[in-house]
Formats: C-alpha cells, sequence, structure tokens
C-alpha cells in the first residue's frame, strides 16, 4: 500500500474534511477499514495510519522497550494515548478532533501529503515552510543518491 500526492482540502465547521478519494482507493483496494490519527512525532502535522500500518508502528516500538522499565512504559503510553481511532463516514469524511487541530496548528484549509504507506494532513503554512525550494531538494537528493550507500 503506497500513498502518494499533495491535494489541498477544507474542513468544514465542525472540523470534518473529506479523505481524497485518490487515497480511499488505495485504502478499499488494500481492504483498510479503520484509520488511525496522530500528531507527528518531529513535525507540526497529522498522521494517518491505516490501522494495519499502524500495528506494525506499535509492535516495532514495543520491540525498542522494556516493559519494566517506567520511562519505557511512559514512552508507550504516550505514543498509543495520543491517538484517535477514525472511520469514514459515507460520504469519504471524518473528523479531526480539536485536540488534534490545535496541535497541528490546522485551521480550514489542510494538505494531504501521500507519505509511502502513511497520509500526512497539514497546515499549508506549516507545510510550506518545511519545504525546501526545488534548487534545495535536487541538490541534497543529489548528493544522498551519489554516497556510495545509495542503492540503485
Amino acid at each position: 500500500m503506497r500513498f502518494l500526492g499533495n491535494i489541498e482540502a477544507k474542513t468544514d465547521v465542525k472540523g470534518r474534511v473529506f479523505l481524497p478519494s485518490v487515497f480511499r482507493k488505495v485504502l478499499q483496494a488494500s481492504g483498510e477499514e479503520t484509520l488511525v490519527l496522530r500528531k507527528d512525532i518531529y513535525q507540526k502535522c497529522l498522521v494517518l495510519y491505516p490501522e494495519s500500518v499502524w500495528n506494525e508502528k506499535v509492535d516495532m516500538l514495543k520491540a525498542q522497550l522494556k516493559p519494566w522499565k517506567p520511562s519505557h512504559q511512559q514512552m508507550l503510553r504516550q505514543f498509543i494515548s495520543e491517538a484517535e481511532a477514525i472511520s469514514l463516514d459515507g460520504n469519504g469524511r471524518f473528523l479531526i478532533s480539536k485536540r488534534l487541530q490545535k496541535a497541528a496548528e490546522i485551521d480550514q484549509d489542510v494538505q494531504f501529503i501521500g507519505m509511502d504507506n502513511t497520509i500526512e494532513i497539514w497546515s499549508p503554512q506549516h507545510l510550506k515552510q518545511i519545504l525546501k525550494s526545488d534548487e534545495d531538494f535536487g541538490k541534497e537528493f543529489e548528493d544522498i543518491m551519489n554516497t556510495d550507500d545509495a542503492v540503485c
């Protein structure tokens, strides 16, 4: 399952937004019905996980943690408790809670970004701040791909 693209959308006054049809088609083809939404760990955006991907991420995290170490227990608690189960209504909409809208500083305008097996939801102004110029992106891409470690 791979999501790609950059799609602009708007939330309604209640915080509902249409999941772009291109992403809904990928979910349907993969048989995914349940989604999980949480704020990204590093950026001011939200990440929408298909349930199977979320479960893989949680399992990966748990494999790195020691269950009887309090700081590890807290890490798992915080990661999981900040997530919300999401389901699409009959029109393909879902609700972004006020808590998550505030955490990602999302108002009415949003941008959906396909990020491999997840979908990011950004406020356009935050996305604009983190994206590189075409020239900088090209140079950095070239540098990464021309290292000895790069896979061809």
